[in-house]
């Protein structure tokens, strides 16, 4: 505990010296906030945050290494982004050896007894895996009592009436797809009837919730649940059917909820408090309440969310190396049944 302490301080005061971190992360408001405001108040560090969707974050960090600039310190993004193009770029350390709290280094203090890490060599740290919405309606129009399955989604009376996010490229409609496949009660055969009922493709996570909260869709599939949970505290009458509700359940996702540290971070210090800082209860009930995701640390809270979300034993995950594996068999199928894109 002692040798923490030190490390600890001399490491902070080392990151004031630097006097800011870096962060790559989705664009929401309610993430800026929580990934800025609370740090900078106790560190006085500040947080220079760049909001960006998964599908521009690995070009634009290619971009930038090939001409020289290492702009980054800390990643706190989507799995698919981390696992197929950052890592494989070679643009992250491991985690471990930046972790100096001994609550955070705990074991005990994780889900399952362990820290979770996509990769083995634990460059990618998961953090808030929590069972995820994939059928969205609008509440004006639809009564959830109406969804006690998915295969509910192919009666005649949605035909024409819903909307999804693309599958055929990463982001939660590609993770809800993952999930019909995987499924043995689901598969290619759903996937194939699902593509008969005339669904309408979108690609932009608000357009796609908006589209049901005006009422132009009554049903939407595999959407951004921290849009919707977003939308719905704005008071646009759009919910999330109840993964229990489900014969099939969701599946388990951290959607943008992983941690990574950039090698070659501008300010390696700060990078290290930062990430201690999120990892410990009070930054990790911050991340947690403001997206509504259930964190991996056992002593945050899970009252600020629904009960459903909580990971269920046995749960289908979607961001695993093995369920990134079952796209070369997926994406060809999505390609017949949807059209090239």
């Amino acid at each position: 505990l002692v040798t923490a302490r030190a490390d600890w301080e001399g490491t902070l005061a080392a990151a004031k010296k630097e006097g800011k971190v870096s962060v790559i992360t989705d664009i929401t408001a309610t993430l800026r906030d929580a990934l800025t405001l609370e740090f900078q108040k106790k560190y006085g560090i500040s947080v220079e945050l760049f909001g960006s969707s998964g599908r521009e974050v690995a070009p634009r960090v290619a971009a930038e290494r090939k001409a020289g600039q290492f702009l980054w310190d800390i990643y706190i993004h989507g799995s698919t982004t981390a696992l197929e193009a950052m890592i494989p770029m070679g643009a992250f350390d491991p985690l471990e050896p930046a972790l100096i709290l001994p609550d955070v280094k705990d074991p005990k203090t994780w889900r399952g007894g362990a820290i979770e890490f996509l990769d083995p060599s634990k460059m990618v740290m998961v953090m808030t895996p929590f069972h995820r919405g994939t059928i969205f309606y609008n509440t004006k129009l639809v009564n959830a009592q109406e969804f006690k399955s998915h295969k509910d989604l192919l009666q005649p009376k949605w035909r024409g009436k819903m909307v999804m996010d693309d599958p055929r490229r990463a982001g939660p409609g590609v993770a809800t797809f993952t999930f019909f496949y995987l499924h043995p009660e689901l598969g290619a055969d759903f996937i194939r009837a699902l593509g008969k009922q005339q669904i309408t493709i979108l690609r932009d996570y608000a357009q796609e919730v908006d589209a049901v909260g005006q009422g132009r869709y009554p049903v939407l599939i595999g959407a951004a649940d921290f849009v919707a949970i977003a939308r719905a505290k704005q008071g646009v009458p759009i919910a999330i059917v109840d993964a229990r509700r489900l014969k099939e359940g969701t599946d388990l996702s951290p959607t943008n909820g992983n941690l990574a540290l950039f090698n070659r971070a501008p300010n390696p210090n700060a990078a290290k408090i930062y990430i201690n800082w999120l990892l410990s209860k009070e930054g990790q009930t911050v991340f947690a309440r403001a997206n509504g995701y259930v964190s991996s640390r056992l002593d945050v809270p899970t009252d600020h969310t629904e009960p459903w979300r909580v990971p269920q034993p046995g749960a289908i995950k979607t961001y695993t190396k093995a369920a990134m594996q079952v796209k070369d068999s997926l994406q060809p199928l999505l390609q017949e049944v949807f059209g090239s894109q």
